[in-house]
């Protein structure tokens, strides 16, 4: 199983980003995923969920509004789009099986700064 993130990148307050995550290893149309986030000094939390399908998807209080989270099964790829960025949002990202299977991917850093 391997989850490799990419899109991140250096952007000033209130930029977009558009992350993406190929996942491999494992049947990805069958699993629900997630993007998580690590900040330095901190937990690694999540941040959104997409079912397998893609008919819905969950948002943490902080990020609602402002990012959104996809995929396309064809691909394995799990996106999520990040508007209207915040200093706070500045972490490395990370995406993973919503039922965990495998080990974290190397994530992708974003930071917020002007």
């Amino acid at each position: 199983v391997h989850y490799v993130e990419s899109g991140g990148g250096l952007v000033q307050p209130g930029g977009s980003l558009r992350l993406s995550c190929v996942a491999s290893g494992f049947s990805f149309s069958g699993y629900g995923m997630s993007w998580y986030r690590q900040a330095p000094g901190k937990e690694r939390e999540l941040v959104a969920r997409i079912t397998s399908s893609g008919s819905s998807t969950y948002y943490v209080d902080s990020v609602k509004g402002r990012f959104t989270v996809s995929r396309d099964n064809a691909k394995n790829t799990v996106y999520l789009q990040m508007n209207s960025l915040k200093p706070e949002d500045t972490a490395v990202y990370y995406c993973r099986s919503t039922a965990p299977i495998g080990s974290w991917g190397q994530g992708t850093q974003v930071t917020v700064s002007s």
